[in-house]
């Protein structure tokens, strides 16, 4: 798990230094609908960001809590008890990138 977890992270390394060549402001915006290239690494971004997102809520945390004997729950029962147990911090960051109520 941990080895897709760092592949994953690897990717969207890659992709961010692709991305953000130049600063990200209301004309690079603005400019997207045309330079389909930008929008593509945008979209490769956005991507690959909900997938290792995905990945690290939906399978390595529940994994890592049955590997400590402890019952995984709901994503933001997961986050919350990661925090008291002192793996996590700041889980109100971590819940608001991932749009939970903070």
């Amino acid at each position: 798990m941990l080895e897709t977890v760092y592949r994953e992270g690897a990717h969207l390394l890659y992709t961010t230094g692709r991305l953000l060549r130049e600063p990200v402001d209301v004309s690079w915006v603005e400019s997207l609908k045309d330079d389909p290239e930008r929008a593509e690494r945008l979209d490769a971004f956005v991507a690959r960001y909900g997938r290792m997102q995905d990945t690290i809520g939906d399978r390595l945390i529940p994994s890592l809590m049955r590997d400590i004997l402890e019952t995984p729950g709901s994503a933001l029962d997961n986050l919350n008890r990661m925090e008291k147990l002192g793996i996590l911090i700041a889980v109100s960051d971590n819940r608001a990138s991932c749009g939970l109520a903070v």
